[in-house]
C-alpha cells in the first residue's frame, strides 16, 4: 500500500515527493489522482489545525522545501525563495548556538529534535519544536525531512502555570501556610514543598504517616493519629491545633483545616492547610504573661488601674483598684460606688473634682481618704487623664494608689524632724536636710553663721549648688545625680563658699533616709572644715609629683616598678644582656613578674621589631606540648587534619619564652636541646629540617639543679639554659617598692574605673608592707584591683580579711619553697603538704600554696608520681 506524501509548492513537487511520499510512485504530476488531492487537502488543513508545518532540506545543494504551514508559522510569504540564512534571521540570539548545532548534526546524518525561539519582526516571540529525520537520497546526499510545530500556546500556557505555581509557593512561604491532601482509595498523602519545610523535612520528601507522627508532640500523637485515620476514611472536616517536636529541641505550633471534596472521577479527596502559627502563639503567651505581670505589678506596687465612660458613667477596674476600695471583683464599679468609700471629711472635695474634670474634660490628680466598712482609714493618690474615642465620646483612663503606708511614714519623719533639728543645731559640723530631689528644707545655725544667711533666705537660694565652688559643682551634682539613682550614701571634698566670699575646703558627708519601702524620704548631708588637711595634702602631692616624675626618669623598663636594691641588680642585668642573644634563665616565686622581665629584655633586644610569643609548659598536656612547640604534619596523629606552624617557627626572627620550663616532661627536653644546640627542629610527624632563629627565654619557680637530682631535668638541658641566669627577688626582699608598686595599680585601675583616688590610708599601707604576699606582686595587683572596685571616695582602703593571715609551715620548713625541697624525696614532701591540708591542692590552705607551687604544677607532680589524694582526705575523717 501506498504512504500518502505531503504537498509542497509545484516547482519542488518533483524531487520532494521522492523522499517525503517514497514508496509511491507519483513521478509523473499528471497522475495525480483527485482522491490524492483531497488527501493532501485533509493533511495541510490538519497541519494548519494542529499548527505543525513539514519541511525538507537536501543538505548538498542547499534546497529547503515548506509546506504552507510552515511558512505561515516563519511569516514568509509562500512564493519566498527559502533559505539557511533567511531561517537563521528569524531565530532567537540565546538560541542561536543550540540551532547551529543541531544543523551541524543534520548534515552528518543525525536526527534533529529541539525546541527553540523566534523572533518576529514585531517583535513577538514564538516557541517551536522541530523534528527532524536524516536519509541517503537516490544520489547519496543527506536529505532531512520532518515537521516544525508552533508551541507557543503551550509554552506561553506552561510559563504561566510555573509562575502561578510559583507565586503560590512563595505565599506559602511568606504566610507560612502549606497544603496538604490524602487521595482516600490510595491513602496516599501529597504536600506543598512549604508543609514539607514547616515540618522540618527537605522540599520534594514524600510524606507519611510515619514521618508526620514523627514530629508530632508526644503529648498530640494521639490526635495526629486520629485525625490520620479519620482522614482516610473520608467524609470529614478538621480543624485543630498541635504541636511540633523538632529535632533540635523546638516546639512549633501548627493550625490544621481539613475538608473533603470529590475530584471529577468522584473520588474522594481530603485536601487543607497547614499553618505555623508558632510566633502568634508566642506572642499570645508573651501577652497572657504581660498580663500576669502587670496584675501582680499592680498588686505589689498598690496601684490600681480603671476607665470610665463619661457620658454612660460604665467604669472598668482592675483587680487591684477593688482591693484597694474595698470591693469583691464581682461588684459594679460606679462613681457612687467610689464616693460611698470616700472619707466624710473629702468627699465634697472629690465630687467637686469630679464634676469639674467631667464638665470640663480635664485630667484629674488628686488625693483623699476613704473610710472602709471596718472603720480603717486608706490615703489614695488618683491620677486620671481625659481622652476621647473614635466617636468623640469623652472618656477617663487612670490610676489609683494605695499611700497609705507613705503617708504614715511622712507622719513619722515629720516627728522626728522636730526632734532632730534641736539635735542639729548643736553639732559642730555644717549640717544640711533636703528632700528627695534635694529640695532645701533645714540647716543647722551653725552652717547659717557661716553662710551668713536665715533659714527662709537659705530655703528661697533656687540653684542647687549656689555655695559650692563653680569648680566643683559638676562633680557635686554628678555624685548626688548617681546617689540618687542608687539610693545609697556617698562622700566627697568641695570648697564651700563663706558669708564674706571665701572658700574653705568641707568632707561632705551624704546619707539617705529611706521608707519602709526603700525610698528616699530624706537627705542629710554633713560637711566637714578639711581646710588645714587639704593644704598638708596639696603640699605633699606636689613633692610626691616630684618624686614621681624622678622615678620615672629614672625608670626604663615601663610596668617594672621600683627602685629597691634588690630590684636595681636585676634591671642592671637585663640591660647587659638584652642586646646579646644569650638565652636567659628567669628563676623567682610565683608572681614575681618573670614574664615582664622576659618582655623587657625583648624589647631592648634587637629583636624587639620581631614577634614575643609565650608558652606555659605547665598549662599544656603531655602528649601535646611536641606539637604546641614544634608544629605538626597532617595526619601525624589522631585528630590533626591539617598542618600546623609551632611556637618555634611563630616566633622566628623574635623571642620565644618557655614559662614553667621545668615542667617539661622528658622527651620533649630532648628536642628542646637539640633545637637550642643545633638551632633546627623537625615538625611532628614530619621528616624536614626547619632552621629557627629564635631567642629562647625560660622562666620557672623550681629548683632545677634539685630536678636534675631527682632525675626530672636534663642537666644538659639546663646548663643550655643557664647561660645567663637572672633571679627575681620576691615581694617580701624589696618591700621598699611596695609604696610605687600600689600607687602604680591604683592609677592604672582608676583610670580605668573612671574613678578618682588620690591617696591611700594611711593604716592600709602599713598593712600591706607588714603582710608577707606569698604570691608576691600579682597577690598585690589583684588586692589592689579589687580594692578600687568597691572604693566610693577618693581614699583607698584595704578590707584586712582579704589578706592570707595564716603563718607559714615552719616545721616543714615552708619559709622555703618546694623549688628548695626537691633535693629530698618528692613524693614524702607532697604527701605530708597533702596531708596536713586535709587533701586540698589548691585554695589558701591547699597543698599548692603551702609549697609555693603553682596548681597545675603540683596537679601535674601527682600524677606522675602516682599519689592518691583522696587517700588524705579519707584519713583525716576515719
Amino acid at each position: 500500500m501506498a504512504t500518502p506524501a505531503v504537498a509542497f509548492p509545484d516547482e519542488h513537487a518533483d524531487t520532494l515527493l521522492r523522499f517525503v511520499g517514497r514508496g509511491m510512485d507519483v513521478t509523473d504530476h499528471g497522475l495525480l489522482t483527485p482522491e490524492l488531492r483531497r488527501r493532501e487537502s485533509y493533511l495541510a488543513e490538519a497541519q494548519r489545525l494542529s499548527h505543525t508545518g513539514s519541511f525538507g532540506w537536501r543538505v548538498s545543494s542547499g534546497e529547503i522545501f515548506w509546506s504552507d504551514e510552515t511558512f505561515r508559522i516563519f511569516e514568509f510569504a509562500p512564493s519566498s525563495k527559502v533559505s539557511m540564512p533567511m531561517i537563521l534571521e528569524r531565530v532567537h540570539p540565546q538560541d542561536m548556538p543550540s540551532v547551529e548545532i543541531a544543523i551541524g548534526a543534520a548534515t552528518r546524518g543525525e536526527g534533529i529534535d529541539l525546541e527553540h525561539r523566534l523572533v518576529m519582526p514585531d517583535g513577538r516571540i514564538k516557541y517551536l519544536h522541530v523534528v527532524g529525520k536524516a536519509e541517503n537520497g537516490e544520489t547519496g546526499s543527506i536529505e532531512v525531512i520532518g515537521a516544525v510545530m508552533d508551541v507557543t500556546t503551550r509554552k506561553l500556557t506552561e510559563i504561566e502555570l510555573r509562575r502561578s505555581k510559583e507565586h503560590l509557593a512563595d505565599a506559602q512561604r511568606l504566610s507560612r501556610t502549606g497544603s496538604v491532601g490524602m487521595e482516600v482509595s490510595t491513602k496516599r498523602i501529597f504536600w506543598s514543598e512549604e508543609a514539607a519545610r514547616i515540618y522540618g523535612y527537605p522540599p520534594g520528601t514524600e510524606p507519611t504517616p510515619d514521618l508526620i507522627l514523627q514530629r508530632s508532640h508526644p503529648d498530640d500523637v494521639n490526635i495526629l493519629k486520629d485525625v490520620l485515620k479519620r482522614a482516610a476514611q473520608g467524609g470529614s472536616d478538621f480543624d485543630l491545633e498541635h504541636r511540633l517536636l523538632m529535632p533540635d529541641g523546638s516546639i512549633k505550633h501548627l493550625h490544621d483545616l481539613a475538608r473533603c471534596l470529590r475530584d471529577e472521577a468522584g473520588d474522594e479527596e481530603v485536601v487543607g492547610a497547614i499553618m505555623d502559627i508558632t510566633d502568634r502563639k508566642i506572642a499570645e503567651e508573651a501577652i497572657r504573661r504581660g498580663e500576669a505581670y502587670l496584675a501582680e505589678a499592680q498588686r505589689l506596687s498598690h496601684t490600681g488601674s480603671f476607665g470610665c465612660k463619661a457620658s454612660s458613667g460604665e467604669m472598668f477596674w482592675s483587680e487591684e483598684t477593688f482591693r484597694i476600695f474595698g470591693y469583691d471583683c464581682d461588684a459594679k464599679p460606679a462613681v457612687e460606688a467610689i464616693l460611698k468609700r470616700v472619707h466624710p471629711d473629702d468627699k465634697a472635695m472629690v465630687q467637686a473634682q469630679i464634676s469639674h474634670a467631667t464638665s470640663q474634660g480635664k485630667d484629674c490628680n488628686l488625693e483623699y481618704r476613704l473610710l472602709l466598712p471596718d472603720d480603717s482609714v486608706k490615703y489614695v493618690h488618683v491620677v486620671a487623664h481625659a481622652m476621647k474615642d473614635k466617636a468623640g465620646n469623652l472618656e477617663f483612663v487612670g490610676a489609683v494608689t494605695d499611700i497609705t503606708e507613705r503617708k504614715a511614714a511622712e507622719e513619722k519623719i515629720r516627728r522626728q524632724e522636730a526632734e532632730l533639728r534641736q539635735m542639729l543645731d548643736f553639732a559642730a559640723q555644717l549640717i544640711a536636710v533636703f528632700g528627695p530631689n534635694r529640695e532645701r528644707l533645714h540647716i543647722n545655725r551653725i552652717a547659717l553663721d557661716y553662710l551668713g544667711l536665715s533659714l527662709e533666705e537659705w530655703r528661697q537660694t533656687p540653684h542647687p549648688g549656689a555655695f559650692v565652688h563653680p569648680d566643683d559643682r559638676p562633680r557635686d551634682l554628678d555624685y548626688f545625680d548617681r546617689a540618687v539613682s542608687t539610693g545609697s550614701s556617698y562622700e566627697l571634698e568641695l570648697r564651700l563658699r563663706k558669708f564674706d566670699g571665701s572658700y574653705r575646703w568641707f568632707l561632705a558627708r551624704s546619707n539617705p533616709v529611706l521608707d519602709d519601702k526603700g525610698n528616699v524620704v530624706r537627705w542629710y548631708v554633713a560637711s566637714t572644715d578639711i581646710e588645714d588637711r587639704k593644704r598638708t595634702e596639696e603640699r605633699l602631692q606636689q613633692e610626691n609629683v616630684a618624686l614621681r616624675e624622678e622615678i620615672n626618669k629614672a625608670s626604663m623598663f615601663e610596668e617594672i616598678v621600683g627602685t629597691s636594691p634588690a630590684l636595681q641588680a636585676v634591671l642592671s642585668r637585663i640591660s647587659k644582656v638584652a642586646p646579646s642573644n644569650s638565652t636567659v634563665l628567669i628563676t623567682g616565686e610565683t608572681g614575681t613578674g618573670k614574664e615582664l622581665v622576659a618582655r623587657a629584655i625583648h624589647r631592648r633586644s634587637h629583636r624587639a621589631s620581631g614577634a614575643f610569643v609565650s608558652v606555659n609548659c605547665a598549662a599544656i598536656p603531655r602528649d601535646l606540648i611536641a606539637s604546641e612547640l614544634f608544629g605538626h604534619e597532617r595526619g601525624a596523629f589522631t585528630g590533626a587534619t591539617q598542618q600546623r606552624l609551632g611556637r618555634f617557627e611563630l616566633a622566628n626572627g623574635g623571642t620565644l619564652f618557655l614559662d614553667e620550663v621545668g615542667e617539661l616532661p622528658a622527651e620533649t627536653q630532648i628536642a628542646l636541646l637539640r633545637v637550642l644546640q643545633e638551632y633546627e627542629f623537625e615538625r611532628v610527624g614530619g621528616t624536614r629540617r626547619i632552621r629557627a632563629d629564635v631567642r629562647v627565654i625560660a622562666a620557672t619557680n623550681r629548683d632545677l639543679q634539685g630536678a636534675i637530682r631527682a632525675g626530672s631535668f636534663r642537666s644538659d638541658l639546663f646548663y643550655r639554659l643557664h647561660v645567663f641566669p637572672i633571679e627575681i627577688p620576691s615581694l617580701r626582699e624589696r618591700r621598699a617598692d611596695i609604696p610605687l608598686l600600689v600607687e602604680y595599680f591604683i592609677d592604672r585601675y582608676a583610670r580605668k574605673a573612671g574613678k578618682n583616688i588620690n591617696r591611700v590610708n594611711k593604716k592600709t599601707l602599713e598593712l600591706l608592707q607588714s603582710y608577707p604576699w606569698p604570691g608576691n606582686i600579682r597577690e598585690l595587683q589583684n588586692v589592689i584591683e579589687r580594692s578600687v572596685i568597691v572604693c566610693e571616695t577618693e581614699n583607698l582602703s584595704v578590707d584586712k580579711s582579704w589578706l592570707s593571715q595564716q603563718p607559714r609551715d615552719t616545721r616543714l620548713g615552708c619559709k622555703l619553697h618546694f623549688s628548695q625541697m626537691l633535693a629530698a624525696t618528692e613524693k614524702e614532701v607532697i604527701e605530708e603538704a597533702l596531708r596536713e591540708s586535709q587533701g586540698r591542692v589548691f585554695g589558701p590552705s591547699g597543698a599548692a600554696a603551702k609549697l609555693g607551687l603553682a596548681r597545675s604544677t603540683l596537679e601535674s607532680k601527682i600524677r606522675s608520681l602516682n599519689i592518691n589524694k583522696k587517700r588524705f582526705a579519707v584519713e583525716l575523717g576515719t
